[in-house]
C-alpha cells in the first residue's frame, strides 16, 4: 500500500520567502483597517443626517473605552499603513531627476512625509481657525 502526498498548492505562501512581500502584504493587510476607520466615519455622517440626537449617541458611543481602544489600534495601524506606503513611494515610481541627477530614495521618501505633516498642519490651522 502506497502512501500519497497531500496536494500542495505551488503557489501556497510564496509572499513568505521574501522579506519584502512580507512587508509588502502588511502593507496591504492594514488597509483594511483604513477601510474600517472610512466605514466609522461613513456611520458618522449617517448619523449626522439622523439628526441631533443620533449624532450626539454616535458621540457617546464614540467616547466607550472599547471605542477608544479601537481608535487607538486603527491609528497605529493607518500610521504603519502611511509609513510603509511612503517607503514604498520610491520603488513605485519613475526616476525622479532634478539638475541631471537622480533623486535618492531617502529623498523621495523625506519628502512625502514633509508634504504630508504641511498638508496636515494647514488643515489643521484652516480648522482650528473655522472653530474659534
Amino acid at each position: 500500500m502506497s502512501k500519497r502526498k497531500p496536494y500542495v498548492r505551488p503557489m501556497d505562501g510564496w509572499w513568505k520567502k521574501n522579506p519584502y512581500f512580507i512587508e509588502y502584504m502588511i502593507h496591504e493587510g492594514t488597509a483594511l483597517f483604513v477601510a474600517a476607520y472610512a466605514f466609522v466615519l461613513l456611520c458618522g455622517l449617517w448619523r449626522l443626517s439622523q439628526g441631533e440626537a443620533a449624532w450626539n449617541g454616535f458621540m457617546a458611543a464614540l467616547q466607550s473605552p472599547l471605542a477608544l481602544l479601537f481608535h487607538l489600534i486603527l491609528l497605529a495601524m493607518i500610521g504603519y499603513h502611511g509609513y510603509t506606503w511612503f517607503k514604498i513611494m520610491p520603488r513605485t515610481l519613475p526616476p525622479v531627476i532634478i539638475g541631471g541627477r537622480r533623486v535618492s530614495a531617502a529623498a523621495i521618501t523625506a519628502g512625502g512625509f514633509a508634504a504630508t505633516l504641511l498638508a496636515s498642519l494647514a488643515l489643521l490651522g484652516i480648522v482650528w481657525g473655522i472653530s474659534q
